[in-house]
């Protein structure tokens, strides 16, 4: 399962991944709904990447500890330092284009980020 229940397995989340992606959703967010499957789906091209969501609505306290202040929010961690964070209108190409410039960078060499 891809969804997380707490706010501790939030951080063990975003420490035990060196690749970690974060979708950030509530319940009553049809845009939310809409964007997920296609995040899902982009990141079928990069297989080193972890994903995990969490719905705001069930675990209140991420808002704060990670300043989410409107979904849905996107938040990608190497080796628990946030480096991308997208949120309320996200256009799957520009954040595919970010993630991808890091992807490379650690997966395929500097020069890969190029390509």
């Amino acid at each position: 399962m891809d969804k997380l229940n707490s706010i501790e397995e939030v951080r063990s989340f975003i420490k035990e991944n060196s690749l970690a992606l974060l979708y950030i959703s509530t319940g009553s967010c049809a845009v939310c709904h809409a964007l997920l499957p296609k995040v899902k789906e982009m990141l079928l091209r990069y297989p080193n990447i972890i994903f995990r969501r969490i719905d705001i609505d069930e675990i209140t306290e991420a808002c704060g500890e990670f300043s989410v202040f409107t979904v849905p929010a996107i938040i990608f961690y190497i080796e628990s330092k946030e480096v991308i964070r997208k949120a309320r209108f996200i256009s799957i190409n520009e954040l595919e284009s970010s993630i991808r410039r890091y992807y490379y960078m650690l997966n395929e060499g500097v020069y890969g980020a190029f390509i």
